[in-house]
């Protein structure tokens, strides 16, 4: 039986290199994306090129029917899902200092960021219990260095990865009696298009002024691979685990 898994924003970014490292490993990919759907055709083409299915949805995870569509498209083209990554994510239209933003923003960011994956995780997991798979099922999360380091001008983007940490909690506790793993990834600063407007200072910050022990950014594989150790089953004594892929940041050295 083929292995199939769920990866939301998979178009670009981190999402494409979680996306091809799983078919690298033998997985077949439902690429979730929600506007750029050349970008999504590049990845299914790149999926397929190393002799995986891809299977292309175009949902907007903040909206219900949108994520029921995208896990009834999954559970009918690939049967029994055996993970999901919860990756989508979009940045602050504006950076706003935490005293100016306005709440538009705040209610996109979070519905996007958290309340997309909160209620996307329920769904595939209520699947998961009651469907079988050859390999036990497993759920990734991943969030970012935010969840803990605060950035005034990014509040909304802050308490949505600080609260995707506590949902990772959460839903470990709960699924760990139905043998479902639930982890939380939290990359650091990962050269993508996100962050392609802050290049130039976080290129001084890393490779001037060590902000990371490792001088170098971060890769879309680099967390492509961390994700790719869960869902091989690396991990089947721990739930709830944090895996830093951040370069060394979080160590806050002096």
């Amino acid at each position: 039986m083929s292995r199939a898994a769920i990866v939301t924003g998979a178009s670009r970014g981190i999402g494409r290199g979680v996306a091809l490292a799983l078919a690298g490993v033998g997985f077949d990919v439902v690429v979730n994306y929600a506007r750029n759907e050349e970008a999504a055709r590049s990845v299914a083409a790149e999926i397929e090129a190393a002799g995986r299915r891809a299977t292309l949805v175009r949902a907007d995870i903040s909206e219900a029917a949108d994520r029921a569509r995208l896990v009834e498209t999954a559970y009918d083209a690939h049967g029994p899902v055996e993970l999901l990554v919860n990756n989508a994510g979009v940045a602050p239209d504006v950076r706003a200092d935490l005293l100016e933003a306005g709440e538009e923003s705040f209610d996109r960011v979070l519905g996007i960021n958290l309340r997309g994956p909160y209620f996307l995780t329920q769904a595939v997991a209520r699947r998961m219990i009651t469907t079988s798979s050859t390999n036990p099922a497993k759920i990734v999360v991943i969030s970012s260095i935010s969840a803990y380091a605060a950035s005034v001008n990014r509040g909304d983007y802050c308490v949505a990865k600080a609260g995707l940490a506590m949902m990772t909690r959460l839903y470990a506790a709960r699924l760990a009696e139905h043998g479902i793993g639930v982890y939380e990834i939290r990359p650091g600063i990962i050269e993508t298009d996100m962050t392609g407007p802050v290049r130039e200072r976080y290129d001084r910050m890393i490779l001037d002024e060590g902000l990371t022990p490792i001088r170098r950014w971060g890769t879309p594989d680099d967390v492509g691979r961390a994700v790719v150790a869960i869902a091989t089953d690396l991990f089947p004594f721990s739930t709830g685990q944090v895996i830093d892929v951040d370069g060394g940041f979080h160590l806050r050295t002096l």
